[in-house]
């Protein structure tokens, strides 16, 4: 079984630095499988999100475990029709409820818009009350996430945002490193986008390290000190995301990946007003209600 690392976030933490993730897994009995697969195969980070409507599933997958909940990392975020303050401090009730827990290790705003100081309010309000260990953001920029930080009591310990060889977002990770707030990527795969599998760069790092074209970006990413979290079904899968502690890509080979950069998102614009309105706009006009 691997032994992956942790990072120590700015509240005293420690998370493991490589962790699965259940997007884009809506079939309950699916996802409850495959949680309790990665639990047996040694993660011990999983993500989850109300908007995947699978936060029941992971908690029944975490029961089916022989895994005790000391060791395990269970994060969750919050969706934007949730923030508000009073919305906000139920939703995190709601979370704890569906996942069969007491209490969370990490919780996420999960995007920048509506009433974020209301909501980041409630989630400072349950971080205090033992509710959850550590608080942060996913999706946010620069500019957004200082303006968090000069609003409010509680440093976010984490900002989860698109990271992956076509968008390596560097200076939002080195912002966020600097500001001793933890990156984390979602899609580090780019859910195979542009061929990222097949990618000449990539696959002769993997033949080079014999190593797959996933792992080697797995082992750019750590090396960046960035935590990832990769999603799959597939239990031969999750074996082969968690082998990846056992070689160091050298600097020249880091430096390949990074020119690999089309500093550009592979799914959407968060900034985008037509974007932000057409995805999420049902939830901000419930917080018109």
């Amino acid at each position: 079984m691997a032994n992956v690392p942790t990072v120590l976030l700015n509240n005293g933490v420690q998370m493991p630095q490589l962790g699965f993730g259940v997007f884009q897994i809506p079939d309950l009995s699916i996802c409850e499988t495959a949680v309790t697969a990665a639990l047996n195969t040694g993660y011990r980070l999983l993500d989850t999100a109300t908007a995947y409507q699978n936060e029941t599933a992971v908690g029944q997958g975490i029961k089916n475990s022989s895994v005790a909940r000391t060791d395990l990392f269970i994060t969750s975020k919050l969706w934007v029709s949730e923030f508000t303050y009073e919305r906000a401090k139920a939703g995190i009730d709601a979370s704890l409820q569906r996942l069969g827990l007491d209490y969370m290790d990490l919780y996420l705003l999960h995007q920048p818009y509506g009433d974020v100081m209301g909501a980041w309010r409630a989630l400072e309000e349950a971080y205090q009350a033992g509710k959850i260990r550590a608080i942060g953001v996913s999706n946010f920029y620069e500019d957004q996430l200082k303006n968090l930080e000069l609003s409010m009591t509680v440093k976010p310990v984490v900002n989860q945002i698109e990271i992956n060889p076509w968008y390596q977002q560097t200076a939002a990770v080195n912002f966020a490193q600097h500001e001793g707030i933890q990156a984390e990527a979602w899609a580090p795969f780019a859910e195979g986008k542009h061929d990222i599998f097949q990618n000449p760069t990539l696959t002769a790092l993997g033949a080079q390290y014999h190593k797959t074209t996933g792992q080697i970006i797995l082992r750019w990413l750590l090396q960046r000190g960035i935590i990832v979290i990769p999603k799959t079904v597939h239990p031969q899968r999750m074996a082969e995301n968690l082998d990846v502690f056992d070689f160091e890509l050298s600097p020249a080979d880091m430096q390949q990946i990074n020119n690999l950069d089309r500093n550009e998102s592979q799914f959407f614009d968060h900034r985008d007003p037509v974007t932000i309105e057409q995805i999420f706009g049902s939830s901000l006009a419930q917080l018109k209600k």
